[in-house]
């Protein structure tokens, strides 16, 4: 959490399951979320929550899994909320109080149907204007995803990939005309940049959407044409996403003893991308840098 902090960034987005749930390698991520959350506090920072796919997802259980965040954790300072926009507050938040801010990994799993009876006024399961109201920021992946998604009722978009034009979502000349589009319809947009790509650990035969670091060029150059397109709110993919090398995190060069990979070290030294983002963020926008430190210290 001081790595994070330090570079700038001021939010975290974590992973999270419903508590009786668990991830594919058996892990219950909810278990984790005080710890998080106090230690986010700390650091001054905030933290979100990027919903992840399970089977039978849809409004009823979707209207439970907001109804636990909410009850269990949205009355701790670290949890992070925003306004929605101008026109999304006049048509469901009259009282213009900031909201949880929640991403939805995969919302294209689940119906258009399903996602009306959670976000409009009049929907079975809906959220609006009750104490479980949240921001939804729904996944785009193809250009078609931006008409889907504001009929689902969400409130903004997010990207994810790092991997440019591996999805019309994660290609940053199309960033322009989805901010274009999202401020039309009242949306939040938010890119998501990366300082790279290469997830042929795990997919070996993905390697035509590997995407060299460059001694840093890629990330910045994301980071560049996201301050274009004018983001709302700019996400990392990732801080430790190892297995498809979209890391940040601070790192020493590391050979598979079972796989034989080979994790390249960073050129400039472990934290790097640590202080790359931090001047990025600087040189671009304005969040956090006046809490983090001039020089990161040496930190691994």
């Amino acid at each position: 959490m001081k790595w994070i902090s330090s570079s700038g960034i001021d939010v975290i987005a974590i992973s999270w399951y419903p508590p009786d749930m668990a991830d594919s390698e058996g892990h219950s991520w909810d278990d984790l979320v005080p710890q998080l959350l106090d230690a986010a506090e700390k650091h001054r920072m905030k933290v979100a929550f990027h919903i992840e796919p399970y089977n039978g997802r849809n409004a009823s259980t979707l209207r439970r899994d907001i109804e636990y965040i909410v009850k269990s954790y949205g009355a701790h300072p670290a949890l992070y909320k925003r306004l929605r926009s101008a026109s999304k507050i006049v048509a469901v938040n009259k009282k213009e109080e900031p909201l949880p801010l929640l991403y939805f990994y995969d919302s294209y799993l689940v119906d258009v149907d399903q996602w009306k009876m959670l976000t409009t006024p009049s929907g079975r399961f809906s959220v609006r204007g009750t104490n479980y109201d949240v921001i939804f920021i729904g996944l785009l992946v193809k250009s078609q995803d931006r008409y889907t998604l504001t009929e689902s009722g969400f409130d903004g978009i997010y990207t994810y990939f790092a991997s440019e034009g591996f999805t019309y979502g994660s290609t940053p000349s199309n960033w322009p005309s989805l901010t274009t589009f999202c401020r039309k319809n009242g949306l939040l947009f938010v890119p998501s940049i990366g300082p790279g790509y290469d997830d042929t650990r795990v997919r070996p035969w993905n390697a035509e959407h590997t995407k060299n670091r460059s001694d840093g060029e890629y990330y910045s150059r994301m980071f560049q044409m996201a301050h274009i397109a004018r983001a709302d709110i700019v996400s990392i993919t990732s801080f430790n996403e190892w297995h498809e090398g979209t890391q940040i995190e601070p790192a020493v060069p590391f050979t598979d003893n079972q796989t034989d990979f080979v994790y390249s070290e960073y050129s400039k030294g472990p934290e790097q991308y640590l202080h790359l983002t931090l001047d990025l963020i600087k040189k671009y926008f304005m969040a956090a840098h006046h809490i983090a430190p001039a020089k990161i210290a040496n930190i691994v």
